[in-house]
This record gives C-alpha cells, structure tokens and sequence, in this order.
C-alpha cells in the first residue's frame, strides 16, 4: 500500500498543475460544493432547487459510469436551457471524477473544501486584527491562538473524530 496525496481544490486555475509539478502522484479534486456553487452562477435563482436535485444523482453515484449516465440524463434534460452549466460540469469532470473512487464515508470527508476555507478565514481575521508582529514566533502564537479559539472546549473535535470513524475502518 502506498502513500497517495489528494488535494482538494475549489477550482483555482493552474493549482492541479503546479502541484502536479512538486508531487506527481497527487489526486486532484475539485471541491463538490464549489462545483456545484458555480453551477449555480448560470441558473435563474428560482431553478436553483431543481438543478440541486438534477445533479444529486450525478455526485452520488456509486462508481463513474453510472455518473456519467446520471451527467447525460442532466444534460438532456436542462443542457438546452443551461448549456453553460454542462460546459462547466464537462470541463470539470477530470477533477471531479476521482472523488468518486472512495466509498461513501471518505466522500463525506473530501467532497469540500469548507472546513478549511473556515479555519484560513479565522486565521486571517487573528492576523489583519493584529497587524503586525514583532518576531516570528510572535505571529505562529497568533495563529495557535486563532486555531485554538475555534473549538475552546474540544466538543467539536470529539464531533470530528467520530466524522472520521467510518472513512478510518
């Protein structure tokens, strides 16, 4: 068994690649959130639930021929009326598609990259509040202290850790 790195990427353009360049064996991800938040850029914001439950099917699927089927289905059925939508989705689907190789469990866990887009923003709001730091370790207690604040009492990793329960089995 090897050592494989994932990256999950919200679709920074250029960021596969040059991770791609440092450790060639990573797996890039497109964040599933992202992808399906900027299928919503193209939609009237009243069809916003219909395509939701159209591409369900699609990033639910159990193994990527029955995604794809699932992808044609939501191409002929809303592709007319949001081409931009299925042209994103096809351009994307290199990066969404190794998602799809891991069980449900691990899915849950490497679908998005929320939790930490939400532990960088706090450590940004520490630091711009801060300003400016006299040594460097000055700044890395900035950041533990930020890291810390988020969870004070420890319930929420308790919450976490049962999260990865299923995926570590």
């Amino acid at each position: 068994f090897e050592d494989v790195l994932m990256l999950v990427c919200d679709g920074l353009k250029g960021l596969p690649d040059a991770v791609g360049e440092v450790w060639a064996r990573t797996v890039v991800q497109t964040c599933v959130v992202h992808l399906l938040r900027a299928s919503f850029r193209y939609a009237a914001r009243q069809d916003w639930d219909k395509i939701a439950k159209a591409l369900k099917p699609v990033y639910t699927a159990p193994t990527e021929d029955a995604a794809t089927t699932r992808f044609l289905e939501f191409a002929e059925a809303r592709g007319k009326k949001y081409p931009a939508i299925v042209r994103l989705w096809e351009s994307s689907w290199a990066e969404f598609t190794p998602f799809l190789q891991f069980d449900a469990e691990i899915r849950r866990i490497v679908c998005t990259t929320n939790s930490i887009e939400s532990v960088n923003a706090s450590i940004r709001k520490a630091v711009r509040s801060r300003g400016h730091f006299p040594t460097e370790q000055a700044a890395l207690k900035c950041v533990y202290m930020a890291v810390m604040s988020l969870d004070p009492t420890g319930a929420g990793r308790k919450r976490w850790t049962m999260r990865w329960k299923g995926a570590m089995n």
